[in-house]
């Protein structure tokens, strides 16, 4: 039987109730503890007895134990606040009209002396689960695997529909009855009223701790007692709306998922997994008022803005993913829309880039070599074909001490150098355009800081004529574009709005052509040219190349082409013989594999041998050679 939680607004009735005209039903597992009333009769003033319940307590009851957080301002219930980031307030507003007006409820004035018992802590061994496995699969599905996400609340049901040929991504999570539903708005407005704060001005952990602490505020106020699976599934899905990514919150807990896509309203997300490649999840949003409220949410965490007026919007996410959006249907016919490319927290090494196949020791260790001598790289290629990728594992080879400054429009670049000018470009305040710096402004600051190394995320604009200038005065520099061959690269290079002379397309030493292609029925990614720019023939006014490196489809084999001018101008400067240069190279490519076969993946544990190298090559090699499994 359900039992009846009043809120709102109420007057005292004789025994200590009340009533209400708002009323939420609560299964039975939710119990109420009904506090005692200590009264004092009173006398009125034609000598009868009066229980004065209200004039006993204080409006303003002070709770025990409650922290402080900095940049956090508490405040009443029946304030009129508004929440200054999305972080917290999600898709929830609070009502207007007579709702703004209403009062907690009546149980608040005396929560302080209900009874308070520690709260017993959620263990799904001893409570049970909050999420059902169980699957039966209908005809013609195949359950392929389960994996946690965000265990124990979030798991990943992969399956395979044989008609269609088709994989399914199934995000499975808690399931709510009415009453905890019931339960779930109510806190969501009792939260919403209570704290008026900026989460971008705290840090994550502090506003988990100011949410919980807001919830059980809640609970107390109405002396409600949750056991400890329910009190469990509810934190879970308000920390999802309040500081989470709602709906797809798990997906973005999935290190295999590269992109999430959502298309508009009633149509399900889909997800492209590094495993099964693009799948249909079972998500969709139904209510265009939701899916609006989200995107609005996400823009105001980038700490940018969207609206009707200005419906589309790139921006970076806190956990540097990188997001497109649009709003409502002024661009896009279905609805607002969302696609995030999501951010590996911990960066692609060269170490991931040899074990993917993605380029051969070998031709990693030219890198290696040629990054580490100051020859400036551009890396082309298609959508997602693993360019940026590329850039950012090449870049744990510059040289430790090496003053690196970066240019990005959204953060993806990460690096372990100490001496590192990370910088982002800035949209306008305005739509006159006050206040913008763009790419161009970026790198001109860039030049004045003398660096050693530029890396700038993209070139697509006039900033590529400052960067080519900047390799012709001796800035060693790398960056990526759009584009699919060198032919490609150069005949974008050389028109508008890029605009580069011919003549100064020299001051490139390499071009690397990164695919995304098929073999043997899965996407992979590869290398599949690098290419030395020499020189400009004067007959001609044609670019004079060497290919040094081949990736192989039919045998997906990459091969040295067995010449490199490079090398000999790096033999060349440091006096070497075509023997010792040799020997480095393969030293390089031994360190490569070492590395591998030994599972170092981790960046900064990359950077410290590949410093090491740098420092004592011959003290690293010998190490190496002993068969040592770690390394001094």
């Amino acid at each position: 039987m359900a039992l009846k939680i009043k809120f709102g607004k109420g007057k005292p009735k004789s025994g200590g109730e009340s009533q209400s005209q708002d009323s939420t039903s609560v299964s039975s597992d939710i119990s109420i503890k009904k506090p005692r009333l200590i009264s004092s009769l009173k006398k009125t003033e034609s000598g009868s007895d009066k229980s004065d319940i209200t004039s006993q307590l204080t409006p303003e009851p002070v709770k025990a134990g409650i922290k402080k957080f900095p940049g956090v301002k508490r405040v009443k219930p029946s304030e009129d606040v508004g929440m200054q980031d999305a972080n917290l307030s999600g898709s929830l507003n609070p009502e207007k009209g007579e709702e703004k007006s209403k009062k907690i409820g009546f149980f608040r004035k005396f929560w302080s002396i209900a009874p308070q018992k520690r709260r017993e802590v959620y263990n799904p061994d001893l409570h049970g689960s909050v999420v059902d496995l169980t699957y039966i699969p209908p005809p013609g599905v195949e359950e392929i695997e389960v994996y946690p996400v965000n265990p124990p609340f979030a798991y990943i049901r992969i399956t395979y529909n044989y008609p269609n040929h088709e994989y399914l991504y199934e995000v499975v999570e808690p399931l709510y009855t009415d009453s905890e539903k019931k339960l779930l708005d109510e806190l969501k407005k009792g939260i919403f009223e209570r704290v008026n704060v900026n989460t971008r001005q705290i840090s994550r952990e502090i506003a988990a701790e100011l949410l919980e602490e807001m919830m059980n505020e809640v609970f107390a106020d109405y002396a409600i007692h949750l056991d400890p699976r329910t009190y469990a599934k509810i934190h879970y899905q308000l920390h999802k709306d309040f500081l989470g990514n709602g709906m797809v919150d798990a997906i973005m807990h999935d290190p295999l998922i590269e992109d999430i896509s959502c298309d508009g309203i009633e149509r399900y997300l889909f997800v492209y997994h590094s495993k099964y490649e693009s799948m249909e999840t079972n998500l969709k949003y139904l209510d265009p008022g939701d899916l609006d409220s989200f995107v609005t949410k996400l823009a105001q965490r980038a700490g940018k803005h969207i609206s009707v007026a200005e419906p589309m919007l790139d921006a970076t996410m806190s956990d540097g993913s990188r997001i497109q959006m649009t709003l409502g249907t002024e661009v896009t016919a279905h609805g607002s829309t969302f696609t995030i490319r999501k951010f590996k927290e911990v960066p692609i090494t060269p170490t991931d880039l040899v074990e993917w196949g993605t380029f051969s020791p070998l031709s990693i260790a030219f890198l290696w070599l040629a990054v580490e001598n100051g020859k400036s790289c551009i890396f082309a290629g298609g959508t997602a074909s693993g360019k940026t990728t590329s850039l950012n594992a090449i870049s744990l080879f510059i040289p430790p001490l090496a003053k690196i400054v970066t240019l990005e429009d959204t953060r993806e670049l990460k690096l372990p150098h100490a001496n590192w000018i990370p910088s982002v470009t800035r949209e306008s305040f305005d739509i006159a355009g006050k206040g913008e710096i763009d790419m161009y402004e970026l790198l001109k600051a860039a030049l004045r800081q003398r660096p050693e190394y530029l890396i700038v995320g993209e070139v697509r604009g006039k900033e590529a004529l400052t960067l080519f200038q900047a390799m012709s005065t001796g800035h060693v520099t790398y960056s990526t574009m759009h584009a699919d061959s060198v032919a490609s690269a150069v005949h974008r290079l050389e028109n508008p709005p890029i605009s580069v002379p011919r003549n100064m397309l020299s001051a490139l030493d390499l071009i690397c052509v990164q695919v995304q292609a098929r073999v043997g029925g899965q996407r992979i990614r590869r290398n599949k040219q690098i290419i030395e720019i020499l020189d400009i023939d004067p007959r001609t006014n044609e670019l004079i190349t060497n290919e040094v490196f081949r990736w192989r489809q039919a045998t997906d084999e990459i091969t040295y082409s067995g010449k490199s001018y490079i090398l000999e101008e790096i033999m060349e400067a440091h006096g070497w013989d075509e023997e010792r240069i040799s020997r480095d190279l393969m030293q390089r490519q031994e360190v490569l594999e070492w590395m591998r076969q030994h599972d170092i993946r981790d960046y900064r544990e990359v950077s410290n041998i590949v410093v090491s190298y740098f420092r004592d090559s011959e003290g690293l090699m010998e190490q190496i050679r002993s068969g040592a499994n770690e390394l001094i």
